[in-house]
């Protein structure tokens, strides 16, 4: 089972990561960027952390860009190795290129636009190793 943090302001796309997540591990949800960095850094402290991060782009005190590369550096900083970092990926409404360009730069490892596609959304943790293929 992983060890999921969903960061997500809005309600109906919290409630559906969260559904669709918790069939493969613990969710633990936060609503702002803020939070995300907190919860990142309590599960440090208590050496449990999270396998997979879902961050939304746009959300309110800090954005899911800057919530990324603050738990990127936090990882540098604890000296966590490249394979055990978090996947991290991140959501949004927006197609905005610069966003997404600027994620990658900090170390996202993919990307879901919304509304999102639960399907998708599985190949994806699929190609992050996070879940194994129900066909194979």
């Amino acid at each position: 089972m992983l060890k999921i943090l969903i960061a997500e302001d809005d309600l109906a796309s919290r409630k559906y990561l969260y559904k669709l997540l918790s069939e493969y591990g613990e969710c633990d949800l936060v609503v702002d960027g803020l939070e995300a960095i907190d919860a990142y850094l309590m599960s440090l402290k208590e050496e449990s952390p999270y396998e997979l991060i879902c961050l939304d782009v746009m959300m309110p005190k800090v954005d899911g860009v800057r919530a990324l590369k603050a738990i990127r550096d936090l990882e540098i900083q604890k000296g966590v190795l490249r394979e055990k970092q978090a996947k991290i990926i991140m959501t949004t409404v927006l197609a905005e290129s610069d966003y997404v360009q600027k994620a990658f730069e900090y170390g996202c490892d993919a990307y879901a636009a919304k509304p999102i596609d639960s399907v998708k959304f599985l190949e994806v943790m699929e190609k992050l190793e996070l879940v194994k293929n129900k066909n194979s």
